[in-house]
């Protein structure tokens, strides 16, 4: 292997607009398949087409991959070929009021039951009360009330007949009937009595006496007929409200006969009318007083109220099974709600202020919602589960479950479920419920899992034409050209940092298009091509970089320390990158190593004042792994060198800088110059190999941009691993560059490779003697490390303790922990 200096060719992947057979993306078929996501398409089609408990759908990937996008686009054809589901209503419980019936009805027929019911209450309000004011109603009536007081009269003339004959008479009075005497044909006073001649008084009492039985016995037995009469009142209206409202129940049994619960209940409604009539004809006798009829309303709601229905899922309107997306699941959005309303200070409800949820909604149909809304409200997370794995959906007041709701409410009958809940979220969050929730892993069953890019074959880009169609006809855009969609896919493969691979991340693709689209018309074209993409593209860098032109504008000022000429013991142009918000971009870092007597070690001085994260520190200690293996063959490595990045004020993370790193601390020991006009990206093994790292190409454009600022001599050019080359999608005036010969780009393999092309001096191999050659890399870092540990051994001869206190530092040397 040696080193590699890329051509033009190998910097990206160009698409050429030729291979495209169509002029403008309006020739175009509209294509609503799923786009490069073959493995997801799968899951959800199976996810759909089981109907196992539990295999519900969680549809995770990156942000951006279209999964919302393609979840409604692939529910949306399959629920079109679905069935649609029945409607539900809730009834009163003539049995326990408080728990509403739920009625199951074809689509479309639960609001007409409920109109039907409305209609029966305005006729029941109308003619039930007309059935009352008839003549034969009426005759019957006073009939009854007649017999009663004819009953009544003649069994207190067997009482009153004997009473006067023995000077006694019955006497109607406030607390009832008594039997008092009567002097001189009128009602004796108390005083009068008492003047009686004791004989007669005592003749009184006992007459009275004999007689009050009799009177008990004569009321007994017209309480018993005026109870009969009121039996035979009762009857009566019940009679009469049988016959008004049988032909109203009898049309509507006969119009639902299909549906048996319907049947049941209006059979329900038909006795219920029948034994609360007396109700209905004090509402009637109120209605004609318009005072009295606004304070029984106050007091209690219409009677009629109760026969009234509501609709609690209509699905008279749908077409094909239905689709809920839940943008805001609370608790009651998701789950329904009963609703209340005040009465004399208090709340009060009933079954017709009760809410359907989304889940109703959903049922026999599909329900999608983004998993971190779902989980902010945990009431809401729980009652889903809940209502999955009971199989049915209820009402409830929030916190019925936990007995915060200490009021009277109602408990609706729950309402069996048949629903495919979708949920979509990041794959972090999908593998945090199913390590963390036993009734996620039961009840989602199904993983959709979007990837974040897919192979660059000629179908997928005609499928990211394909894709530029659909969104230029949903939204109005221009339509694209050959090499505009050409510019597309290459903007895919360096939004996917490889260059046999595009990205599925749409959502960013569709971005620049329809900024595309924008710059088009700024240009004056009918379509959009390249030069419009590029435009987009420049003009969104320029939005987005200032913080970027800021920090390059010190490197230009010396602010910022970064040569790009020259050649600099120990000092290496390590390359990071840097993210802010939506734009990333790269820039050189100078690393520093120095070298010296002691046995503290490699210390990284990032490490030691916690400014970096494990990985960074993990490739601390590779290279101490490696200095080891390459240089420790013979003898203990006694070494004291700090590395460090030169003016970095913040954390420092990833081992992409590893290589340069090693590069540095060779150059030190080595006593040779490194080339300033070399950046160098790479995270090396302690075998010396050098392995590929992310954001390759933001790497080469941050230096590319210093040294055109500074001006390009040719000398200039970045080191990177050789397995990035297929990363590579570099912008258009870095490959120009390339190809005139200004600037440079190497793919090295190994340690040695790199030294040497920073150096300009051989790596060295050792020979069959177990030395390296002269002059060679290797041989100087090995005799500068033999000089290190011989001056080392001679401070500590002749002084025990310092003999002691070496060994233990040599043990445990700092920077090592």
């Amino acid at each position: 292997m040696s080193i590699i200096q890329l051509d033009p060719d190998q910097l990206g992947r160009r698409c050429d607009p030729a291979r495209f057979t169509f002029n403008s993306t309006a020739e175009l078929p509209l294509n609503p398949d799923i786009i490069g996501q073959p493995r997801a398409a799968r899951a959800i089609e199976f996810g759909i087409d089981m109907d196992g408990p539990g295999f519900n759908i969680f549809v995770l990937g990156p942000s951006g991959s279209g999964r919302v996008t393609t979840i409604k686009r692939f529910l949306a054809q399959r629920a079109a070929a679905g069935q649609v589901p029945h409607d539900w209503v809730y009834v009163h419980n003539f049995v326990q009021p408080r728990k509403p019936r739920a009625i199951c009805l074809k689509a479309g027929l639960g609001k007409a039951l409920a109109e039907d019911m409305n209609q029966l209450t305005f006729r029941l309000q109308t003619e039930l009360p007309r059935a009352f004011e008839t003549k034969e109603y009426e005759n019957t009536r006073a009939g009854i009330t007649r017999a009663l007081e004819q009953a009544r009269t003649e069994q207190f003339a067997k009482v009153d007949e004997p009473a006067r004959q023995k000077g006694l008479a019955l006497v109607q009075t406030p607390s009832g009937l008594l039997i008092a005497p009567i002097i001189d044909g009128q009602l004796a006073e108390p005083d009068t009595i008492a003047q009686l001649p004791a004989e007669q008084r005592q003749q009184l009492a006992a007459a009275r006496a004999e007689l009050e039985d009799a009177l008990s016995d004569a009321v007994r037995v017209v309480r018993e007929q005026d109870k009969v009469s009121r039996a035979k009142l009762e009857e009566l209206d019940r009679q009469v409200a049988a016959f008004a409202i049988g032909h109203m129940i009898d049309e509507l049994e006969l119009k639902y006969t299909q549906w048996p619960e319907v049947s049941e209940y209006l059979e329900e409604v038909r006795q219920d009318i029948i034994a609360h009539v007396a109700e209905f004809k004090v509402q009637a006798i109120a209605s004609e007083n318009e005072e009295g009829s606004a304070a029984l309303a106050i007091a209690d709601p219409s009677p009629f109220a109760r026969y009234l229905v509501n609709v609690l899922v209509d699905n008279s309107a749908q077409a094909g099974a239905p689709v809920v997306i839940e943008l805001n699941p609370t608790f009651g959005n998701l789950m329904g709600r009963i609703e209340h309303e005040v009465r004399f200070g208090g709340m009060v409800t009933d079954f017709t202020m009760l809410r359907a949820g989304s889940l109703h909604r959903a049922n026999g149909g599909y329900l999608v919602i983004r998993a971190r809304d779902l989980l902010e409200d945990g009431d809401s997370y729980e009652a889903l589960k809940r209502a999955l794995r009971n199989g049915a959906a209820g009402i409830e007041e929030r916190g019925a479950q936990t007995g915060v709701v200490s009021t009277m409410t109602l408990e609706p009958e729950p309402i069996p479920l048949d629903v495919k809940v979708v949920l979509w979220g990041g794959a972090s969050l999908y593998y945090s419920l199913y390590a963390a929730d036993e009734d996620f892993r039961k009840l989602f069953k199904v993983r959709a899992d979007f990837g974040a890019d897919m192979a660059r074959t000629p179908e997928n880009e005609a499928a990211y034409a394909s894709f530029i169609r659909a969104r230029c006809a949903e939204e109005g855009l221009r339509d694209f050209d050959a090499s505009g969609v050409a510019a597309l896919v290459e903007l895919g493969s360096r939004l996917a940092e490889d260059q046999n691979k595009l990205s599925a991340q749409f959502g960013d693709v569709a971005d620049i298009a329809r900024e595309a689209s924008y710059w088009a018309g700024q240009l004056g074209q009918a379509l959009v091509n390249a030069q419009a993409v590029q435009r987009a593209l420049s003009e969104w860098r320029y939005r987005s970089n200032q913080a970027e032109e800021e920090l390059r504008q010190q490197m230009l000022d010396g602010t910022l320390m970064v040569d790009t000429s020259g050649a600099v013991v120990g000092q290496v142009n390590g390359l990071t990158v840097t993210s802010l918000g939506d734009y990333a971009f790269g820039q050189p870092s100078r690393i520093t190593a120095r070298t010296f007597v002691g046995r503290a070690g490699l210390v990284a001085i990032e490490r030691e004042v916690r400014m970096s994260g494990r990985i960074h520190n993990k490739g601390v200690l590779i290279l101490q792994g490696y200095m080891g293996g390459k240089y420790a063959v013979e003898r203990p490595l006694t070494l004291s060198a700090s590395l460090g990045f030169e003016q970095l004020y913040s954390e420092v993370e990833g081992d992409s800088a590893a290589s340069a790193e090693l590069y540095a601390l060779l150059s030190s020991l080595a006593d040779l110059p490194v080339k300033q006009s070399i950046a160098v990206t790479g995270s090396v093994n302690q075998r010396g190999e050098i392995q590929p790292v992310g954001s390759v190409h933001y790497k080469i454009e941050g230096f590319f941009d210093l040294c055109a600022a500074r001006g390009l001599t040719g000398d200039q050019g970045v080191m990177i691993p050789h397995q990035n080359v297929r990363n590579l999608m570099l912008r258009a005036d870095v490959v120009q560059a390339v190809a005139e010969g200004k600037f440079n780009v190497w793919a090295v393999h190994t340690v040695d490779e790199g030294i040497e092309l920073l150096t300009g001096a051989p790596a060295g191999e050792r020979e069959t003697d177990g030395r390296y050659p002269p002059e060679s890399v290797h041989a100087r870092v090995e005799a500068k490390l033999k000089q290190l540990a011989e001056c080392t051994e001679k401070k500590g001869e002749g002084k025990p303790e310092n003999n002691k206190a070496a060994a233990e530092q040599a043990d445990n040397p700092p920077g090592n922990g």
